[in-house]
């Protein structure tokens, strides 16, 4: 199977891809990768999920908010490079958690990402290296903000 067969099994939606605010690209491609910019958790009606871990949402809630974050980082790829499929693998993933002081499972968090990932390229493709790192605030108090690079085929 594929990873554009394997995404059509999983059942879910992709959200619109989001269009720079700032002076910055959202992909980057050089040579045989592909470097995603940090992208925040866009719903399909192109909301943000927004609020902080630990105050306004649960760990469960973040968890879902970076799922949601891998699923704009697809409908990013989907959007201008055309297929999930001209992915070879994931190389490295740094998750960006906005969250309490007190908080401290960053990696639980942005394993919400990681599972989707895996699920759509395989756990030998779709896992690469990866930080997951806590911030006082994120942009519009987003929960997650993730960046990632790919090696295409």
């Amino acid at each position: 199977m594929n990873a554009e067969e394997r995404f059509l099994n999983l059942g879910l939606k992709l959200p619109p891809a989001p269009t720079p605010l700032g002076v910055y690209k959202p992909y980057l491609i050089d040579g045989k990768y592909l470097y995603l910019s940090g992208h925040g958790p866009v719903r399909e009606d192109k909301t943000l999920i927004i609020g902080r871990i630990g105050s306004e949402l649960n760990i469960e809630e973040g968890k879902l908010a970076a799922r949601q974050v891998g699923l704009t980082m697809l409908s990013t790829i989907c959007t201008h490079i055309g297929s999930l499929d001209k992915i070879k693998r994931v190389i490295k993933v740094l998750g960006m958690v906005n969250c309490t002081t007190d908080f401290e499972r960053h990696p639980y968090v942005i394993n919400g990402c990681s599972e989707l990932f895996a699920s759509v390229w395989g756990e030998e493709n779709g896992i690469g290296v990866r930080s997951a790192v806590g911030f006082g605030s994120l942009p519009d108090n987003i929960p997650v903000e993730i960046e990632a690079i790919f090696e295409l085929f």
